[in-house]
């Protein structure tokens, strides 16, 4: 078995869609033409949005994501070798920051924001193994 997708659900899948280009500098790779579902360009493990209404639609019970309340307890991950110019694009396309990059004591150097749907986004440099 393997990592397909990693799947958040929003409030406005192209919004969110629009808004992880500008932010992130990643592509879009679809939008279902029903704008409940939407795919990004992340390399094999596939970043994907799908609106509430599409939890719903499945049957799932979920706690939306709520920007102006505590984020929830988990987060995505994007890996750059600039990290404190990848923040401050986030921060530019309108990212809230949490923390600005600093250097941890094994060497990686590590930042968070958190999106326009409150979720938490790391961005950070490689491990050096």
């Amino acid at each position: 078995m393997k990592l397909g997708y990693t799947i958040i659900y929003v409030a406005d899948v192209p919004k969110t869609v629009a808004f992880y280009e500008a932010a992130f500098g990643i592509k879009q790779r679809f939008i279902h033409k029903s704008n409940l579902y939407g795919e990004m360009e992340t390399g094999e493990t596939i970043l994907a949005f799908a609106s509430t209404e599409a939890a719903e639609m499945n049957g799932l019970a979920i706690l939306p994501n709520n920007p102006a309340g505590p984020a929830a307890a988990w987060e995505i991950c994007f890996v750059t070798d600039n990290v404190t110019n990848a923040y401050e694009l986030a921060l530019s396309a309108g990212c809230q920051p949490v923390s600005a990059p600093s250097e941890k004591p094994w060497g990686q150097t590590v930042s968070y924001v958190r999106d326009l749907d409150g979720c938490i986004v790391e961005i950070a440099s490689p491990i050096q193994g």
